[in-house]
């Protein structure tokens, strides 16, 4: 099986459903397959041969999900790059993974003018909304319309087989630079198959999709998606969340995947029960650990909704969720491995621990990818030998701790860790204690250099309204919550936090700022 063959069978067993809800548009299985084709078909005349790279520099759209399909249908390697990406990372990753195509919007025509030309693995541009003749690029240039219209719908020939490359995602790089995560059709089909199975997802489900394509949990859900045949309604993000709350009400949304930001969103919007989201039936959390408050408000504001906390990574998708059934018993918990995934936790001599004790998780399965695109020396330091040999188990630089009946509990980043007093304090225990503040809608918690402390901690909050907390306040709260070495001796109130661009709090950013 292959990652097209999401779409292809769906398209074969449910052709005349809706499958993709965009804006005004609504298009079948038949119509997305037909218009993938259509597209494999031209990115095949323009040379993309078995494992090139076709880059997708191109929002949440109906042409980003057909150019995806359409990569996979020429037996190529989508990368999808977040349109926000500036000229510079742009060349890089273009370069990086050596793209053969690129697919790219004609408003940003004048970055892809600058870019194209130092590229020199590309031989195609795709622009869409666009005229073939926008200048030169230094390459052959379709439009993407007309590409619809002259080629045909017929299904290019089948060259891959599942341990072929299927994408490279890029996530953020230690050294700066991002870093390209090689996923292969099997991978992608493990981790989807594992998820869609504890969601329980069906034919009959209708999923709405707010995160960027770019980063792989908003790709996840277009794939689960057509993996399952349901109904998939993408819109272009949260910036405005009383449209997405009628969205769900029009459409009969019954899933609904989201992070950290996107729940403090809703937690501060006024009138959401004024909207009828009767019909979902799960909520989704990964990207980062939803705050045990945060939990509580959901509950209160969709009592009748399943809601699932995970903790994944790129590097293999998703690690754990936590069974509903025990959202209540162990809130802080981001659950147990997802089917089909061995989990454990070492300490710094590479030994496993027992119950209670913190080290590094690693994780085990077929959803381990291949590692990061031209980087040996990154890739030997996260993906390992494993039990077998020739095998590599995936070591996350997360550290966890895990109960008697193997439930996990996120503790830090290995980078995170701040070194205050002489003793290690987790940010994130720290950080679990302001969020049961009522006053707090968001928190994070870093390390600034001190010539007395080593570090000292910093705690950054956002109130729910302006003029709600007070530093000393915060302070207060914590001196009765924490121990003395674990109270922050710094605290900044702030209207919003730095985030990247699928929503997680950008604590690199914030240490940043305190050493400026």
């Amino acid at each position: 099986m292959l990652v097209r063959d999401f779409l292809e069978q769906s398209a074969s067993k449910f052709g005349s459903k809706v499958a993709l809800v965009f804006e005004d548009q609504r298009l079948t299985y038949e119509q997305i397959d037909a218009m993938a084709n259509r597209l494999a078909n031209a990115l095949i005349a323009a040379g993309v041969r078995r494992g090139d790279r076709v880059a997708i520099y191109l929002g949440n759209s109906v042409e980003a999900v057909v150019s995806i399909f359409a990569a996979l249908k020429a037996n190529g390697v989508f990368v999808v790059i977040n349109p926000t990406t500036k000229e510079d990372k742009l060349a890089f990753v273009l370069n990086n993974c050596q793209a053969r195509a690129l697919i790219g919007h004609a408003r940003l025509a004048s970055i892809l003018h600058q870019v194209c030309p130092q590229v020199p693995s590309l031989a195609y541009l795709l622009l869409v909304d666009g005229e073939e003749n926008q200048g030169d690029f230094g390459l052959a240039a379709q439009a993407y319309e007309a590409v619809q219209m002259e080629y045909p719908s017929t299904r290019p020939a089948r060259r891959c087989i599942d341990i072929d490359l299927a994408a490279l995602i890029y996530t953020s790089g230690s050294t700066g630079f991002p870093k390209g995560v090689m996923s292969t059709h099997l991978n992608m089909i493990t981790a989807a198959t594992s998820i869609t199975s504890y969601l329980e997802n069906v034919p009959e489900d209708i999923i709405i999709n707010v995160l960027p394509l770019s980063f792989d949990y908003g790709l996840y859900q277009v794939l689960m998606a057509f993996m399952v045949g349901a109904t998939l309604v993408l819109e272009r993000g949260f910036v405005y969340p009383h449209a997405i709350l009628r969205r769900i009400a029009a459409e009969r949304v019954t899933g609904f995947p989201i992070v950290p930001t996107i729940s403090a969103m809703l937690l501060q919007l006024q009138g959401v029960g004024h909207y009828d989201c009767s019909s979902l039936r799960y909520i989704t959390n990964t990207g980062a650990a939803l705050p045990v408050s945060h939990i509580r408000r959901l509950q209160e504001l969709f009592p009748w909704v399943t809601l699932y906390s995970m903790y994944g990574l790129t590097e293999c998708k998703r690690v754990s969720y936590l069974p509903p059934a025990e959202l209540a018993r162990r809130p802080d918990s981001v659950g147990i491995a997802i089917p089909n995934t061995e989990v454990w936790i070492e300490n710094e001599q590479g030994e496993r621990v027992g119950p209670g004790e913190i080290g590094e998780l690693v994780v085990r399965g077929s959803h381990v990818t291949r590692g990061y695109w031209q980087n040996p020396e990154e890739t030997a330091k996260m993906f390992k030998p494993g039990p077998l040999p020739g095998e590599f188990v995936l070591h996350t630089g997360d550290l966890f701790r895990m109960d008697e009946e193997g439930f996990l509990y996120f503790v830090a980043r290995k980078d995170d860790i701040i070194k205050s007093r002489g003793e290690k304090v987790s940010p994130k225990e720290i950080e679990n204690v302001l969020y049961t503040m009522p006053e707090v809608l968001e928190a994070a918690v870093v390390g600034v250099p001190d010539p007395v402390l080593g570090e000292a901690i910093k705690a950054i909050v956002v109130p729910m309204r302006e003029g709600a907390l007070t530093e000393r306040e915060v302070i207060a709260h914590c001196k009765r919550h924490l121990e003395d070495y674990m109270v922050p001796s710094l605290v900044e109130i702030r209207r919003e936090l730095p985030k990247t661009s699928s929503g997680k709090i950008r604590k690199t950013a914030l240490r940043d700022e305190a050493l400026s």
